[in-house]
């Protein structure tokens, strides 16, 4: 029923009016197109049996830090919940005695 109001042409809203064809390969999971398998991802901590994590261990800490100096979130690093509590405590100790950076590099 709001179809039936909208103008017809084209041209005045800047889109032909006509649905896109379906990509290949896309989310249907139809034939042709590939299953993605996501490995589900374990806690580095927990797997090494790592039981205190050090403000001082600026090598293990930078490999929680993205470039822009915001920590990385659970969701991507995979890292468990009592886990990343210690590491962001660990990694904003290191940042307030110099050791790690606030912000990234400037671009």
């Amino acid at each position: 029923m709001a179809d039936e109001n909208r103008p017809t042409s084209g041209a005045a809203d800047g889109h032909s009016g006509e649905r896109r064809p379906p990509r290949p390969g896309g989310r249907e999971g139809g034939p042709g197109g590939r299953k993605f398998f996501r490995r589900k991802k374990v806690c580095k901590f927990c797997v090494e049996k790592i039981d205190s994590i050090n403000y001082k261990d600026v090598r293990l800490l930078a490999q929680f830090v993205a470039e822009s100096g915001k920590i990385v979130p659970r969701r991507l690093s995979g890292v468990c919940t009592p886990h990343q509590r210690r590491l962001s405590l660990a990694i904003k100790q290191a940042r307030n005695i110099a050791l790690l950076p606030f912000a990234g590099r400037a671009a």
